[in-house]
């Protein structure tokens, strides 16, 4: 396989950057560099790390319209909707900054006379960051900002689809005082050259984002090292509809957890589970409520659903739809003229409802990653639960009732490291951002989200001599 990077636009197939893609000899040469580095910036102090991740975020929130821009042209996302996750990214910015003092204070041991004992936070050293492209600002955000505050060095590989995103991040870290070499960008096209990468022995943390398929890769390439390997990875997330449940608005809220962003979101609504008393009203106000949706060229401000990101994830969307249809689903997409008339050019899957949906069918056993919405009628609570965790994903899931206290008993039920009560689709920067099962290993965000990015260092300190 090439390890050249060549990204078309969703929108058009056309070219819109090219890298040769580095070398193994160049990629070490780069792991070299960032363990030179970090010898000096671990030395720096927390305060000088803030500032300059301020002043990045600053620069990266001053040019957010440009970036949503390039943001759209390399995935396709709405522009209506792109300069939103740059706000995301500097809010969540704040918050990480905010916790940084307090998560990376040293740990006091128990009192013991003569002597001072105590847990230092200590930086791991270079680290690799393998991001993703549907949301690559605030992916990245999760690992990049904690590693670099920690006093880590970063090696960053932009996923060969949002490239530009890469250097922008590189370019306001650089205006914003970060030493040479403390962040540089790593891209490679080929998984072959990644696994290499991957056992460089400078290495010394690997943060994953991507596919469940991609993070047993990284674990099986770093098998014989002892290296820590933090992976957000895919879902196949239930939600549950209750009898008592508001139909129209959980039918909008549902309808836009599955089709935002064409669906490509880890946490996107894959499988719902309606209860048969309120199941055909469901199906019926999803079809009005998707109705109203525009798919089109993400660069019209009006278009509220732009295309997916490749050829392949087109072909691998339309197989499990056929599948679920080969099976007995019934495909229930409402009439929509955006839908019949989508541009020549580009990756254009039409959002999708099927109902008579069942666990035989491959889109509810595995990642769609696309705007297909099925729904299944199931009895009773117990059989949602029992049908929410028949997966072998585990990241997010949600209950949608008015019984606020049924619904807490419910979700304490489901094997997610996410779950809600009449919300989805939604990470929360003061909460762990942590997927179970198949769907991830560590965490980021939240209390703990520094922890990965630091190792304790134990130290006993005897005073005075006896």
């Amino acid at each position: 396989m090439s390890n050249a990077i060549r990204t078309l636009s969703p929108s058009t197939n056309k070219v819109i950057f090219e890298h040769p893609g580095l070398s193994l000899e160049e990629a070490r040469q780069i792991a070299q560099a960032s363990q030179d580095a970090f010898r000096t910036y671990k030395q720096t102090t927390l305060a000088q790390r803030k500032e300059i991740v301020l002043k990045a975020l600053d620069l990266i929130a001053a040019n957010k319209d440009t970036l949503a821009e390039e943001l759209t042209t390399q995935m396709g996302r709405p522009i209506a909707f792109s300069a939103k996750e740059i706000e995301t990214f500097r809010k969540r910015g704040d918050h990480i900054l905010s916790i940084a003092e307090e998560s990376l204070k040293s740990l006091p041991g128990t009192p013991e006379n003569g002597f001072r004992r105590f847990l230092k936070k200590e930086p791991v050293g270079p680290t690799l960051i393998i991001t993703a492209w549907n949301f690559p600002y605030l992916v990245t955000i999760n690992a990049l900002v904690p590693a670099l505050l920690a006093g880590n060095t970063v090696l960053l590989r932009p996923s060969p689809q949002t490239p530009i995103f890469g250097e922008r991040l590189l370019t306001y870290f650089t205006q914003a005082g970060l030493p040479p070499n403390v962040l540089q960008l790593v891209h490679v096209g080929s998984p072959d050259v990644l696994d290499q990468i991957v056992q460089l022995p400078q290495i010394q943390l690997i943060s994953f984002t991507g596919s469940t398929a991609g993070g047993f890769r990284i674990r099986e390439a770093v098998a014989r090292r002892i290296v820590p390997v933090n992976l957000e990875l895919g879902g196949n997330d239930p939600a549950y509809v209750r009898p008592d449940a508001d139909i129209p608005y959980v039918a909008a809220q549902l309808v836009d957890g599955a089709v935002f962003n064409s669906g490509q979101s880890c946490c996107a609504v894959e499988r719902v589970y309606v209860h048969a008393d309120v199941h055909d009203k469901f199906v019926e106000e999803v079809q009005k409520e998707l109705a109203t949706y525009k798919l089109g060229s993400p660069h019209d401000k009006s278009t509220t659903t732009g295309p997916v990101i490749s050829q392949a994830a087109l072909k691998n969307i339309q197989s499990h739809i056929d599948d679920a249809l080969s099976k007995g689903a019934v495909n229930a997409t409402p009439k929509n003229p955006t839908f019949e008339n989508t541009p020549a050019e580009g990756n254009y899957q039409v959002p999708t409802v099927l109902t008579n949906v069942t666990h035989d069918m491959v889109v509810m056993r595995e990642e769609t990653f696309g705007p297909v919405m099925p729904i299944m009628k199931v009895s009773s609570d117990e059989e949602a639960v029992a049908l929410m965790n028949d997966s072998d994903f585990g990241l997010t899931a949600s209950v949608w009732t008015k019984d606020i206290a049924k619904g807490e008993d419910l979700i304490e039920q489901l094997d997610a490291g996410t779950v809600y009560i009449n919300r989805c689709d939604y990470p929360s920067p003061d909460l762990a951002w942590i997927g179970w099962k198949n769907s991830g290993l560590g965490c980021t965000l939240g209390p703990e989200g520094f922890n990965a990015f630091y190792k304790l260092k134990s130290f006993h300190i005897k005073e005075q001599q006896a």
